[in-house]
């Protein structure tokens, strides 16, 4: 998520790209792809999918992980939070199960408790809260790649059954469809690195596209199928109050628990947003292998947690920057670089900027 996005307006920032996912929903509600023409989207979202994950794995520094290991208190702390205090979540919101949720919607649910967490706009709320922008960068890294592994095995463990259609083979197929696009994306990424430093726009356009497709193969399945019969006003509603509720206890226990552990405040914002928030980059074209013909209703959950903790997230991190203690650690900053108390005060006093 860009800075520009964070400005419409600051407290309530819509992501383009959330209204060309919606935009994608609604074509495949009105023409969605059957008979032969849906073998061809399923055929070209499953290479979709592939490519995604090679340009993770050529994205990523395998340097720049391993030097993360130095704060692994850090990491382990959010990959705790990311795969087991939210799948612990998703299994107690069973309890909801036919009160508030369906048991596709709570399958879904579940299903974004096991997502792993983000990148991009993990780094850019830390940044803005004045946080530890590095350990938010390589915690994101770290949770994107263990999710290609657990994901799928928590989900197999925890969503097994005929109705989601797990198996031993198809979760091999899963973890190879995964993880072998994304080994050889690292493989290559000694040869590839230099081009996608020279076309990133490029290759955020392919990043996107590839994700619409998937949205769009999946709900073209599920319109196919009639499951959107199931799904009512009042039940996104319900939907909508859980996922609040949840993103309030994941807050909540991110910044309190990262305080007990004893994180100094920089740590603990980069721990609350990065342990906090689920990856819908990751979670999408994780959903269409995992369910097939169920994945709309998968990813529905996810979808509109994603636009939640951007908007609750903003807020949060215009408020951290304003913090009294992020401008005395600013201020110290200024003394230690060369800066003299004179201007270290008039800083203080000076009216904030945002980075």
């Amino acid at each position: 998520m860009n800075r520009r996005t964070l400005k419409m307006p600051s407290w309530l920032p819509i992501d383009p790209y959330i209204l060309a996912l919606v935009g994608t929903v609604a074509l495949a509600a009105l023409l969605p792809a059957a008979g032969g023409a849906a073998e061809v989207a399923n055929g070209f979202s499953t290479g979709a999918v592939a490519l995604l994950f090679f340009l993770y794995g050529a994205r990523l520094s395998t340097r720049e992980a391993l030097d993360g290991f130095k704060n692994w208190r850090l990491h382990l702390t959010v990959l705790a939070c990311t795969f087991v205090a939210f799948p612990l979540l998703g299994l107690a919101a069973r309890l909801l199960v036919p009160f508030l949720l369906t048991p596709q919607l709570y399958n879904g649910l579940l299903f974004l408790c096991l997502v792993p967490s983000t990148i991009q706009s993990s780094i850019a709320f830390t940044s803005i809260a004045r946080g530890n922008v590095p350990a938010a960068i390589v915690a994101g890294s770290f949770s994107s790649l263990a999710g290609i592994v657990v994901t799928p095995l928590l989900a197999a463990g925890l969503l097994g059954g005929d109705s989601v259609g797990f198996s031993a083979h198809s979760l091999v197929q899963i973890l190879l469809q995964l993880l072998a696009p994304f080994v050889a994306g690292q493989l290559l990424r000694r040869w590839l690195a230099g081009f996608m430093a020279r076309h990133k726009t490029l290759l955020k356009i392919v990043d996107r596209g590839s994700i619409l497709l998937v949205v769009y193969t999946a709900f073209s399945e599920g319109m196919v199928a009639g499951i959107w019969h199931q799904v009512t006003v009042v039940r996104l509603l319900e939907l909508l109050a859980v996922e609040a509720v949840l993103l309030a206890v994941m807050l909540t226990l991110t910044w309190q628990g990262a305080r007990r552990l004893g994180f100094g405040r920089d740590d603990r914002i980069a721990i609350q947003f990065a342990g906090s928030k689920k990856s819908l980059t990751s979670g999408l074209p994780m959903a269409s292998v995992l369910f097939g013909p169920q994945a709309s209703l998968a990813v529905l959950p996810l979808m509109l947690f994603h636009q939640m903790q951007l908007m609750v997230c903003a807020v949060i991190a215009k408020r951290r920057s304003r913090d009294p203690q992020a401008l005395r650690s600013e201020q110290q900053h200024s003394l230690l670089v060369g800066g003299s108390p004179a201007r270290a005060a008039a800083a203080e006093d000076a009216p904030h900027v945002s980075r």
